[in-house]
């Protein structure tokens, strides 16, 4: 990002036209900033206080300042609250660049915050996330990630490397005046680092389907309901029915969020031999929606017979039996469930079976680890393990420094203590202007 040390300006709100909209000027020449443009700023501001008056394109509304520290991005800052039009929000940002402040990039403030110690790489991940945030779980996910819990989690664990990796170096260069190393000891401390970084892997399928939702492919024969199971999940008219067979020819993906689970619905293309090109397409996109679902809804019709699929040999575990139109016939198949698309008896079933699927608990805070963070915490076991094999093989101490090394680096690149620029930026390439 160019210039880390110039004074920035963006809406922190948002660009849509809103009752009220907050503009954050944030570097040494803040105040200065503000000054040039609020006609009540004063010569000593005293910080945190809301100051009321008018600002140079004759718009009024409140000014706050923050000092150098205690703001959002640590440092000088400057903070306006003015009517959200467009044309009000533009003026006050030419002014803002007029005296002496450019545009702030996107994530520019949040990457300042860490830069200046005031988050680490996890909270402001979690920044994004609780920004991105559509469902409750994801929301309670990105609060408990900007607490600093999995931060505090990955410290312990990191601390407990840096132990055992000073004992052994302390044993190794000054064994003549210290003696021997406390092998047990440092063995302790390999396993508590171990048990931890096993706890946080532990939390990342569930932390993938929080962040990224759960994929249900609705499959079955033309004309057995899928698409009316999907409208009655959704609450809307979101496919086509009728009672021709093969009305779907394409995927239809839409997000709900099922007993506080975020899920993509995918309803597809009935699973049928057809002359239709187009249809025959639309079954080779349903094959593909298979393969990268994480559950898969076999739809049947429970007024009609039924002979095994093919798509429960072909995927297994992840095939779930629903019986639509319940409402005509009862389901008389052990371990299916039945449903009535036509009137939502049997849904509550349906959203029972996402909860426990999905391993998530409406309601919990636990932190989840991201796709980030899973590929550093197997690293770092794999230099654990390492470590400990080394110390109880009867090889040489010293060789077990060189896994808990790489252990400390990848436990350090979670939370930044010791990211190379480049992972630094690709955390903050995709947050939006104003973060």
């Amino acid at each position: 990002m160019p210039g880390l040390f110039d004074t920035i300006v963006a809406p922190i709100t948002g660009l849509q036209r809103a009752a009220v909209t907050v503009l954050r000027v944030s570097g040494t020449d803040s105040w200065d900033v503000a000054r040039s443009v609020f006609d009540r700023w004063p010569n000593d501001p005293q910080p945190c206080q809301m100051i009321y008056g008018r600002f140079v394109h004759d718009d009024d509304g409140y000014a706050v300042a923050f000092e150098e520290g205690a703001s959002f991005t640590g440092e000088r800052s400057a903070e306006f609250s003015i009517h959200g039009s467009p044309a009000s929000v533009r003026l006050l940002l030419q002014a803002c660049l007029r005296a002496g402040a450019r545009s702030a990039e996107p994530g520019e403030f949040t990457q300042r915050a860490f830069l200046n110690g005031r988050i680490d790489l996890t909270q402001a991940e979690a920044i994004r996330e609780t920004v991105d945030a559509l469902t409750d779980a994801q929301l309670r996910s990105a609060n408990a990630l900007r607490a600093g819990e999995l931060s505090r989690r990955v410290g312990e664990a990191r601390e407990e490397v840096l132990r055992a990796l000073t004992a052994i170096e302390a044993a190794t260069d000054f064994s003549e005046e210290i003696g021997g190393m406390d092998r047990p000891a440092v063995l302790s401390n390999i396993e508590r680092a171990s048990e931890i970084v096993r706890e946080l892997l532990s939390t990342a399928k569930r932390g993938r389907i929080v962040r990224d939702g759960l994929t249900i492919a609705l499959v079955g024969r033309p004309n057995v309901g899928k698409s009316s199971l999907l409208n009655r999940l959704l609450g809307q008219e979101r496919a086509i029915v009728t009672a021709i067979p093969g009305t779907t020819r394409d995927t239809v993906e839409e997000w709900a969020d099922l007993s506080g689970v975020p899920c993509r619905l995918v309803d597809t293309a009935g699973l049928r031999d057809s002359l239709d090109p187009v249809e025959r397409l639309g079954v080779e996109r349903t094959k593909e929606a298979l393969e990268r679902a994480d559950l898969i809804w076999l739809v049947v019709a429970a007024n009609e017979p039924w002979d095994d699929d093919p798509v429960v040999e072909a995927y297994g575990e992840r095939v779930r039996v629903v019986a639509n139109k319940i409402d005509l016939a009862p389901c008389d198949h052990e371990g299916w469930i039945g449903v009535s698309a036509l009137t939502g008896e049997g849904i509550e079933g349906l959203l029972r079976l996402v909860a426990q699927e999905s391993e998530s608990i409406p309601g919990s805070t636990q932190v989840t680890v991201n796709a980030r963070h899973r590929p550093l915490l197997e690293g770092a076991l794999v230099g654990l393990v390492q470590a400990e094999r080394t110390l109880t093989n009867g090889a040489p101490d010293d060789l077990a420094a060189v896994g808990l090394y790489d252990a400390a680096a990848r436990l350090g690149e979670i939370t930044g203590d010791t990211a190379t620029p480049d992972m630094i930026t690709r955390v903050f390439r995709d947050f939006c202007i104003g973060k």
